[in-house]
């Protein structure tokens, strides 16, 4: 099943100027293209136009409605790919390196012990 985002946007109030297009109609064509250009190459497609109420405050506790003109877009939702199963992630990994075994410390070589005195013959004088 595909999956969907959405973007609702404000449909344009008013045209815009351009070389050629001379009225009102026209101009609000021309803008209205252009948006529905810009977001169709990020991806977006156009689905419709609603006229959707809103409800506005006036004065300290009044409201009143007003109705908003908007634009739907969608575009298909990347899904995320599955995490592969553990018998295919073992086909398609390389090999989880050993780790070095450890073992007992090493012990010391036989023999005599070290002699135990001062760390330099010369601080013995002082």
């Amino acid at each position: 099943m595909q999956r969907f985002e959405f973007k609702v946007i404000p449909a344009p109030r008013r045209g815009e100027k351009a070389r050629g297009v001379k009225t009102t109609e026209d101009r609000f064509a021309h803008a209205l293209a252009n948006l529905m250009n810009q977001l169709g190459a990020e991806g977006w497609d156009y689905v419709r136009a609603d006229t959707l109420p809103c409800e506005e405050r006036v004065g300290f506790t009044g409201t009143r409605t007003t109705f908003q003109n908007v634009l739907v877009f969608r575009r298909p939702l990347v899904e995320a790919a599955a995490p592969p199963s553990p018998s295919s992630r073992l086909l398609l990994e390389e090999p989880i390196p050993t780790a070095k075994r450890l073992g007992p410390a090493d012990l010391p070589t036989p023999g005599k012990a070290p002699a135990l005195g001062p760390a330099k013959p010369d601080l013995a004088a002082e």
